[in-house]
Formats: C-alpha cells, structure tokens, sequence
C-alpha cells in the first residue's frame, strides 16, 4: 500500500527498525532512535542494492517518490543509481567552493601578491568554508552566503562582513572564467550588509603641532630602532608597512634613493623615494646598530621578522598622543597636506611621492611623470621644514588663507583639482606638548 504524508508524519518508533514501504523499492525506515531515512532497494547487475535518499521530513514524500523515477530511469538506461551519485558527488567535491577558493589563492601567489593579502584573503574565506566551503559553486544561493556574512557581522565586525562578500565574489569571479559558475550571487546581496563607519586615520596637520610632536620623537627614550622609525616616517612619509620591512639592499646610499619592490607597495609597481640628508643621517646611525641583518627594523623576538605592524603607533601612544591624535600611517597626510599648501610643489610631484594611482583612466595613461628631479628638492626641502619646526626657536612657515585643521579624513585631494581641501571635522590639539 502507497504511503501518504500523514502516514510518514506519524510515524512513531517501535524497539525493532520498521521498513514502511511506498512501492517501486521506496521505503520509509523508522529507526528506534526516532530517525525516519528513505531508502530505494533496486537490483543492477544481478545483485540486490540501497540507495539512500535522505531524510524525513527534510526529504518530502514527493521528493522521495521523484528521486526514486530518476533512479528507475538510470536502470531503464542500465546506469546503476548508486554509482552514479558517486560520480556526482566527486565531482561536487571538486568543484566545490573550497576547492575553487584554494585555486584562486593559488593564481594569487602566482600572481606575486604580499604574503600578507594572502594571509588575509585565507582568514577571510575561513568563515565562509562552514556555510558554504563543500557545496558544489553552482548550487550555492545568495541566502547561504548571506548566512555566512551575518555570522561575521552579528560580532560587530561590519568591515570583515563587507570584504568577505568581496571577496566570495572574487571566488565565483574566477569560477565564471573557468567556466564552473554562470553568475556571482554576492551582486544580489549589495545593501544587505550594515556599512562600516569608516574612521579616519589621525593626523597632526597644525604646523606647530607638528613641531610639538618631532620634539617629543627626537626626545623618545625607548628602543633607538623604533625612535629611527618614526623619524623616517615624518621625513620620507611612506606606508608604515612599506618601512617596517625594509631591507637594507633596497637602500643606495651613493645616489641617495630608497627603491621599495612592487611586492610590497600597495598598488604593486615599484615606488623609489629620494633621500634627503637628515633620512641619511637617521639611516646611517641605524644601520650601526641593524646593519648586520637583511632588515632595518628587525623584531626583538626574531632578526627575520619586522617589527610588528603596531610599533610605531603604540610608541606614539607611549608618548602621549592617542589614536584620535596621531598615527604612524597619518604622517602621508601630514606631508600631503603641508607639501599642497605652501604651494611651491607641482600636485603630481606630492602624488607620485605618496605612490597615489590617478583614479582618471585617460589622465592616467598620460600622466606617466616621475617629476623626480622635482621630488629629489622637495624632500630635501621638506627635511629642512621639519628641522625647522621642530628647533626650539619655532618659526612656523606661515600659509596664508587657508585653514589648518588637525584631523585627517580618508579623502585625499584629485590631481585634477590638487589644492582642494582634504581635512575635515578638526581636533584641537591640546596645548599640553608647548612645553617640548
């Protein structure tokens, strides 16, 4: 007698496994666990098979009876049933997403990415990989992967939420070209995420602000390295990472260049930086005391590791100065900053000194300058405005008209429109420091 959904509903446990049967082979096993599981019995080849189906009520009555045909056609086709879904299942597995992701890490190593974004992309894809990680990349919906997101974003971390979508869309992105997946399912979910309050990196813009602050660097009794460290940063102003793991075959001392390799410059193309008298002297003192390593700034733990990404901020907390004050990445705003209003630099000089990329497409395939002859003078001139302001005599270099506000904002002036102003939402700088 066929089956019925109220018959499989109530179904209850007995002490021995109960095998309901709806015919064709379709049976409803009822375990004495409580556990209800379809099973297709067929016979291929001479030899009684099980197929199993799944479970109840997961797997409708209608389900079952559905996949039981399919099965019934394969026989009728002389294909057996069971080792077919085995075949499937193989290759699921491999193209399952976590299979796809691990060839994506893979092209960008080959690529010759940072260790670092490679490390991150890795830890990102870990939170999708018990959502999503061994379904089949076609037969994922944009409903599990937004159940991966909420998991991240209900512990307040918007950000990581955001650059996991981006970069399961990155995933999917490399299956569509390796023709594994026809759509990427992360575009339905844009605005399904709460937006990270973005918050800006802190900068002491203020001339004399700025005076207070070298004063206390020049003066900052912990490791000399770190001391080094935040002196290169004020006069040579590069990414923090791009200083913390120097070498010291990146430096030529004769032609007083500092060539960083595009490994591991933000925008991947090599960045060269001229280097003025007061960064050489600050070098040379350093290399007496590092020089005998490949790094400048090697880790107290270990000579072949950098210090961490943390150093020089926490020797700027230590010095008083809090992370709404100042930052070791805000020294880029600093320059930017002072170098545009004095007016006596080309815009495009202060953005390939800060390695910027020009957003414009057109303007970037012309804008291919180096202006370095004009970036070998500023930055010897911008050394002689920090010794400035830093000698106990302050004399600050006045700019007249503009507005020197000492907080940084993320957006950092076009170089079609240089002179635009890029602070906003000012902090006072506490009088607290005149004394230095």
């Amino acid at each position: 007698m066929a089956l019925s959904d109220v018959k499989c509903r109530n179904a209850r446990p007995a002490s021995k496994l109960a095998k309901l049967s709806d015919g064709g082979g379709l049976q409803l096993w009822v375990q004495p666990t409580g556990s209800r599981l379809w099973r297709l019995a067929y016979r291929f080849d001479g030899k009684q098979k099980l197929l199993a189906l799944g479970s109840y009520p997961l797997i409708s009555l209608a389900e079952a009876r559905e996949a039981r045909d399919d099965a019934k056609r394969l026989l009728l086709a002389g294909v057996d049933p069971g080792k077919e879904r085995s075949l499937r299942k193989a290759d699921s597995a491999k193209d399952s997403f976590r299979s796809i992701a691990d060839e994506y890490v893979d092209k960008l190593k080959k690529e010759g990415r940072a260790d670092r974004t490679i490390s991150k992309v890795k830890w990102l894809l870990d939170f999708a990989y018990p959502i999503i990680g061994d379904k089949c990349i076609r037969e994922i919906e944009p409903a599990s992967i937004l159940t991966a997101l909420r998991r991240v974003e209900v512990r307040g971390r918007y950000e990581s939420a955001r650059r996991l979508r981006s970069t399961i869309g990155s995933v999917f992105r490399y299956a569509i070209a390796t023709a594994r997946a026809e759509t990427d399912p992360t575009f339905a979910l844009r605005g399904a995420l709460i937006s990270p309050k973005v918050t800006s990196r802190a900068a002491i813009t203020d001339p004399k602000a700025l005076g207070g602050l070298l004063r206390v660097i020049h003066a900052f009794d912990g490791q000399p390295t770190t001391r080094a460290g935040l002196k290169l940063i004020a006069l040579l102003f590069p990414r923090p990472g791009e200083l913390r793991a120097a070498e010291w075959e990146e430096f030529d001392f004769e032609s007083s260049v500092w060539t960083i390799p595009e490994a591991r410059m933000k925008m991947r193309r090599p960045h060269r930086i001229p280097l003025s008298k007061q960064a050489i002297s600050v070098l040379t003192s350093l290399r007496e005391i590092s020089g005998d390593g490949s790094l400048l700034f090697p880790s107290v733990r270990s000579a072949s590791r950098p210090i961490s990404d943390n150093t020089l901020n926490a020797a700027l907390r230590r010095m008083g100065y809090s992370k709404e004050e100042a930052t070791a990445h805000g020294f880029r705003a600093t320059a930017s900053t002072l170098l545009n209003e004095c007016g006596k630099w080309h815009p495009d000089a202060i953005e390939r000194q800060l390695a910027h990329i020009e957003n414009n497409d057109v303007r970037r395939a012309y804008a291919r300058a180096e202006h370095w002859d004009e970036r070998v003078e500023m930055m010897q001139w911008w050394a002689d405005y920090l010794d400035e302001l830093k000698s106990k005599n302050l004399r600050v270099i006045s700019i007249e008209g503009r507005r020197k506000p000492a907080v940084h904002t993320p957006t950092r002036p076009s170089t079609l429109n240089p002179t635009a102003a890029v602070h906003q939402t000012p902090i006072q700088i506490s009088n607290r420091r005149k004394s230095y």
